[in-house]
């Protein structure tokens, strides 16, 4: 489950951010970039103020890091009750502090912070878990320079969250990200996605909350259980299932499609295909239960990217014999989503022959096994 992360800068802002629903309040300065700490009477009060109704973290400024201030400020967190402390990691970084920040670990948790538009290294994603890191998580430096996305593909971003998976870390995700980008993201399955900007009034990181902008926000990311108060009492896992809530009706349906998608796949069951690059167009048609009558609304709209993204995903995890094997995947991705009844995607190969060869497939949700299925589309990945 993805839970939503916002950054604060004070207890004031803490408090909005709370009561709206955030999993984890993060508090750094966004005036003092990317990873900017707040001083620590200020992330006293605003600790004081959540009172361990959400978790929370804190940034402990960018580097350069001087030891002995890395250890006092980091404990002094901790003591506090701040549950994860956040700092930037890069070879020179673990190379230098490595013996300090594996006895810190014993004592705090830590989370290592890479950046995106800096060519982060996974590989020392295996170094952070074995200095007893708790968690790895991708940002952005340069906030003037675009979005997560914009810097990584989607399937880096899997193979990022993969790992951290693998290694028993937790995973997150955040970078100037905004509310499209959170079905994108929800697909690769990080265990946290992060926002500041898009939480602030006008998307100004150094602006005061928007109490509206994180309502939507956290109405975009599924919730581990619903809102006690909201109404109707739905399960909503067994919506997700298709377990309840009967068949939907033709008008409540949107049909998002995507039509003449080409790319570049290592597919094919000979010897030389395995060798070659070919390529494969898509076209795609996802059957889409309606949110609401507002078509204006960011939580009533499915995103063409999300199919765009499930192609990119199944494609990336490396060489598959056929274009059923391709198909189905595809399927079983967006499958997943709960709003999706039923998929149709038409794979055809254009290097075979003076035309087009292929396959057609729809499948509809009927139980959890879309969601099993999904799960291991993404992790082989990895």
């Amino acid at each position: 489950m993805t839970r939503m992360l916002a950054s604060v800068a004070n207890a004031a802002e803490a408090g909005v951010v709370l009561q709206v629903g955030a999993d984890v309040i993060d508090l750094k300065d966004a005036r003092r970039g990317a990873l900017g700490a707040v001083p620590l009477d200020v992330a006293r009060q605003a600790i004081a103020a959540v009172a361990r109704r959400s978790e929370t973290s804190a940034a402990l400024g960018d580097p350069p890091y001087e030891e002995k201030a890395l250890l006092a400020d980091a404990r002094a967190l901790a003591s506090m009750g701040v549950d994860y402390v956040k700092l930037a990691v890069d070879a020179p970084t673990l190379n230098r502090l490595g013996e300090c920040l594996s006895g810190l670990a014993r004592d705090v948790a830590l989370v290592g912070m890479m950046f995106a538009d800096e060519e982060p290294d996974f590989a020392l994603l295996a170094k952070l878990a074995a200095l007893g890191f708790k968690g790895a998580m991708l940002d952005t430096r340069d906030k003037t320079r675009g979005r997560l996305i914009a810097h990584l593909e989607v399937v880096q971003l899997n193979q990022f969250c993969s790992q951290c998976r693998a290694l028993h870390m937790m995973s997150g995700l955040a970078g100037s990200l905004e509310a499209p980008d959170v079905p994108r993201l929800l697909l690769v399955r990080p265990d946290v996605l992060g926002f500041r900007g898009a939480l602030c009034q006008a998307h100004d990181r150094q602006g005061a909350i928007d109490p509206h902008a994180v309502a939507l926000i956290r109405d975009l990311i599924p919730r581990e259980t619903p809102d006690p108060d909201a109404s109707p009492k739905i399960d909503w896992r067994l919506l997700a299932r298709g377990l309840i809530g009967g068949r939907d009706q033709e008008g409540e349906l949107d049909r998002v499609f995507v039509r003449d998608f080409v790319v570049s796949a290592g597919i094919g069951a000979y010897d030389f295909e395995r060798a070659i690059r070919q390529r494969v167009v898509f076209e795609v048609d996802a059957l889409v239960r309606r949110a609401g009558a507002h078509t204006d609304n960011m939580r009533s709209i499915f995103s063409y990217d999300v199919i765009l993204d499930a192609i990119r995903l199944v494609v990336g995890r490396g060489h598959v014999d056929f274009v059923e094997t391709l198909a189905e995947e595809v399927a079983a991705v967006l499958l997943q989503h709960a709003r999706v009844r039923s998929v149709r995607v038409n794979i055809r190969k254009l290097d075979v022959i003076e035309g087009e060869v292929g396959i057609e497939i729809r499948r509809e949700r009927a139980s959890g096994s879309a969601d099993v299925r999904s799960v291991g589309v993404l992790d082989r990945g990895a």
